[in-house]
């Protein structure tokens, strides 16, 4: 009941003139952003973050979550009309999606993805706004051991998960938590990595990091990679389903939604992994299973679900915790810190006008989605018609103007390019920027916990382990990391890096 009352008195703030446009702009540029495929909402909340810091916090994350949903959105339109994704968690739409544009049924497609997707989004911040106080009140009773094993689990999660390979995804964990040790020792004042130059004393800030890394890193590939034809955009008219359309869809919504938000809680890569497996349920659970390959609409429901219920989930572990479990949420994180506040289970205590009233735009934002998705979906696609490299150009000129305005230094425009050509060498050799911005963010914070416990326990290592929470987090690790070693010893079971698990797309 208390969660109700909250919940209502968030929607009290958020339903003002100055709330209400921050969160259309948010879910109008989050669309937009979505559509456009290699720019996605974890480059544009990084783009935006510098100016934010002049806003209300609570307007700034509202119109970040409203990009984040938006995002969601937008990638399903160009899956569907073009088989080119926005979003790499639209991957799986354009399996279905562009078949069925192809024969003639875009229309339907497109309405079953922003319906979806509304459905999973309302039902997903239904269970965030339940679920949430439960992970808070759990959390608060953790000490540094519990905390330092959640951490662990993020990071090899998040390793293991994304990319082509765990050698990759942990080499880019590696890449961000040398980046994270950047600076002066907070224990001992020494100084780490900064080679004698005194403006890395105060370490790398994390939004240098982020515009570098997504949106430096983005435009150098595309750079190397332009093709300067601009793309064919299917035509069609309103978005709309038929009563058979409703009866074969309303189901893969459901368990498009079942599958995405514990999946979006957990450090398991985001909406990849969910998208995915939803694809393959409904197509073991179809009644016309011959229709898979050649644009079933099921495939387009579940998938979508999943995908925002996902984002839902995402906001779990992020405002109860303090923990990421995709770039959006780390670059929401970073804002967070940036503003002074303490993400993690004593934030909705000492923040709660804040948490709820996010949550409260999250219902807000979700109808404007519906509502601009239904009628707008194929002008958003038109966006593909900009020529590529007056949309790049607008991009670096943006990141370097961010990246200045954080402390007003030329350094760190040297320090932007650095790090916008790491960005494009990940991209390069596949390897997947999470794990590197998971690193960066969450690495001192791991560092802290760990120090901690074997202060608390006088350097005996036996301080690390904690109570069971610690033991089943490496109980966890240990699972994973192994996994390729007990695939081998299964009987019938190929040794396998990857178990069919979809690769990250640049986003």
């Amino acid at each position: 009941m208390d969660n109700l009352n909250h919940l209502i008195e968030g929607f009290g703030h958020v339903l003002t003139p100055m709330n209400l446009l921050f969160a259309l702009i948010g879910v109008t540029v989050g669309t937009a952003v979505g559509v456009l495929p290699g720019i996605g909402p974890a480059m544009t909340v990084a783009l935006l973050l510098p100016i934010t810091y002049g806003l209300e916090p609570t307007q700034a994350l509202i119109m970040f979550a409203g990009i984040f949903y938006g995002g969601m959105y937008g990638g399903s339109t160009t899956s569907i009309l073009l088989n080119t994704p926005g979003e790499s968690a639209s991957v799986v739409t354009a399996l279905e999606g562009n078949k069925m544009a192809k024969s003639g049924r875009a229309a339907q497609a497109l309405a079953t993805a922003a319906i979806g997707s509304f459905v999973a989004g309302t039902i997903g911040t239904a269970l965030l706004v339940l679920v949430m106080p439960q992970v808070v009140a759990f959390a608060i009773n953790l000490g540094s051991p519990e905390l330092l094993a959640i951490l662990l689990v993020a990071f090899v999660g998040a390793s293991a998960v994304l990319g082509s390979s765990r050698v990759r995804g942990f080499a880019a964990l590696l890449v961000g938590l040398t980046i994270g040790v950047v600076g002066i020792d907070f224990v001992t004042g020494q100084q780490r990595l900064t080679f004698g130059q005194p403006m890395l004393a105060d370490g790398i800030d994390v939004v240098v990091v982020a515009v570098g890394i997504f949106a430096v890193g983005e435009a150098l590939w595309v750079a190397a990679h332009l093709r300067r034809k601009a793309a064919t955009v299917i035509p069609v008219g309103r978005p709309w389903m038929g009563r058979e359309d409703w009866a074969r869809s309303w189901k893969p919504w459901l368990r498009g939604t079942a599958l995405g938000f514990p999946f979006g809680a957990i450090p398991a890569g985001g909406a990849e992994v969910p998208t995915f497996l939803s694809y393959l349920a409904e197509r073991r659970l179809a009644k016309h299973p011959e229709e898979f390959g050649h644009g079933a609409i099921e495939g387009v429901a579940g998938p979508e679900a999943a995908n925002n219920a996902s984002a839902a989930g995402t906001l779990v572990p992020l405002l109860a915790i303090g923990l990421p479990t995709n770039a959006t949420a780390a670059i929401m994180l970073s804002a967070l810190q940036g503003w002074g506040f303490e993400p993690g289970p004593f934030l909705i205590e000492k923040q709660p006008v804040l948490v709820w009233t996010l949550v409260a735009s999250l219902f807000v934002g979700n109808t404007m989605l519906l509502l601009l998705n239904l009628p707008l979906a194929p002008t958003w696609a038109k966006l593909l018609q900009i020529p590529r490299p007056y949309l790049y150009a607008g991009i670096l000129f943006f990141a370097t103007m961010g990246a200045y305005a954080v402390n007003a230094q030329p350094f760190d425009l040297f320090l932007l390019l650095a790090l916008g050509l790491v960005g494009f060498a990940l991209r390069r050799f596949g390897l997947p920027v999470l794990p590197l911005i998971i690193g960066v963010i969450l690495g001192p914070l791991a560092e802290k916990h760990g120090r901690r416990s074997l202060q608390l326990s006088g350097g005996d290592i036996s301080g690390l382990i904690g109570g069971p929470v610690a033991w089943v987090c490496y109980a966890i690790i240990a699972g994973v990391i192994l996994w390729p070693l007990i695939g081998r010893l299964l009987p019938g079971k190929r040794p396998s890096d990857r178990d069919h698990t979809p690769t990250e797309v640049s986003a």
